[in-house]
């Protein structure tokens, strides 16, 4: 038996730029903004992995968009437990549906959402279940997580099947949201899951940048100001690797936030995806982001702004990526990742791509798109 959840509200601030879904306010403003989580889409991606064991697995998971909807989309005949209200669901929904699934003794709970919803599992069945994560949150910190939506597919397709029976323990961790969008990271550990464990398909946790890092950052910084183009408009995602990028010209970074500057002066400070395609629309861009410390994402993890769509209007090839040597080190010859939500978009970014690392200074290394 397969227990699934959908959390239908998770990073549905990503793409407008809110940095994080937790709360009301911050949902009703994501969806004034236009905003949808990816959550359905993508827990359906990853259960079409399952359909080899069509007839033969029982799903069990809760009404509606909590999970209903996606398994039946994705073919299944899915039976359906407890009672929402449909549009106005909570975290006591998602305790309810683990505490449920455990009591009827799935063998696994796979899960869309981000790390409030692993903290949920965290609460409502420890390390009495196994779990998997199917990405869909902002900032994905924890180690719950599959890679991609595929990958977690496969994994709860090959656990369920005996042909995978290694767990892992792993940390779960998550961002105060409020000091997060301040502009101030601080990971809180809420405690630990047990996951199916294949180490390429599965996400690591998020590590800090080095304390030593700092003559590096500035030669990184001078590397892309020296080369900047006239009238270019430069598309600065998040981060303290590129953050010293706006400070050597004198401007303010948004640390967790995508940043546009034009001709050495800011354009745009805390863009959205909406803003960003309209300044395409006038100028040519470029793409500067930096992969996440211990986990190589270079897109689909707290840059949702810098969408499928921008990533199409400003063209592969134009894409800048920056990066300390001990970071690229500490992924030990893992690839960069690409998980934006578009096959099509991953499939062009993966290859290999020069990484500037120092002033005048480049490594070639690889990217992928997850299985």
């Amino acid at each position: 038996m397969l227990g699934l959840i959908v959390n239908p509200v998770a990073g549905l601030g990503g793409r407008v730029g809110l940095k994080g879904s937790d709360g009301s306010e911050i949902q009703r403003r994501a969806r004034m903004l236009g905003a949808q989580s990816p959550a359905p889409a993508r827990a359906e991606a990853a259960l079409k992995r399952l359909l080899p064991l069509l007839g033969d697995l029982e799903i069990v998971t809760y009404p509606g968009e909590m999970g209903e909807d996606v398994a039946r989309r994705a073919g299944f005949e899915p039976t359906v437990i407890g009672k929402i209200t449909s549009g106005t669901t909570t975290a006591e929904d998602t305790l309810a549906a683990a505490r449920e699934m455990s009591r009827r003794g799935a063998s696994l709970i796979l899960f869309a959402g981000g790390d409030g919803t692993a903290r949920d599992l965290v609460r409502a069945v420890g390390d009495s279940t196994p779990v998997l994560g199917i990405p869909a949150g902002v900032e994905i910190l924890s180690g719950a997580f599959a890679t991609t939506p595929l990958a977690a597919g496969e994994l709860a397709r090959r656990f369920i099947e005996g042909t995978l029976t290694s767990l892992r323990e792993v940390e779960v961790l998550d961002l105060d949201e409020d000091a997060y969008r301040a502009g101030r990271v601080s990971p809180h550990l809420y405690g630990y899951l047990r996951v199916p464990f294949e180490r390429r398909m599965l996400q690591a946790c998020k590590s800090p940048s080095g304390p030593d890092e700092r003559g590096t950052l500035q030669a990184i910084a001078a590397d892309i100001i020296d080369h900047m183009g006239a009238d270019v408009a430069y598309i600065i995602g998040p981060g303290t690797t590129t953050r010293p990028i706006l400070t050597l010209m004198g401007l303010q970074k948004t640390l967790v936030g995508v940043d546009v500057v034009r001709n050495r002066s800011l354009l745009l400070g805390d863009a959205n995806e909406a803003m960003l395609l309209d300044i395409l629309k006038t100028c040519t861009g470029k793409i500067v982001v930096t992969p996440i410390g211990g986990q190589g994402y270079l897109f689909g993890r707290g840059n949702q702004q810098i969408s499928p769509a921008v990533v199409q209007a400003v063209g592969a090839e134009d894409i800048l990526v920056v990066s300390t040597p001990e970071k690229i080190h500490a992924l030990r010859g893992r690839p960069l990742l690409v998980d934006s939500g578009d096959d099509e978009t991953d499939r062009r970014l993966s290859g290999y791509v020069h990484v500037v690392t120092g002033y005048g200074e480049r490594a070639v290394y690889s990217v992928a798109s997850s299985p």
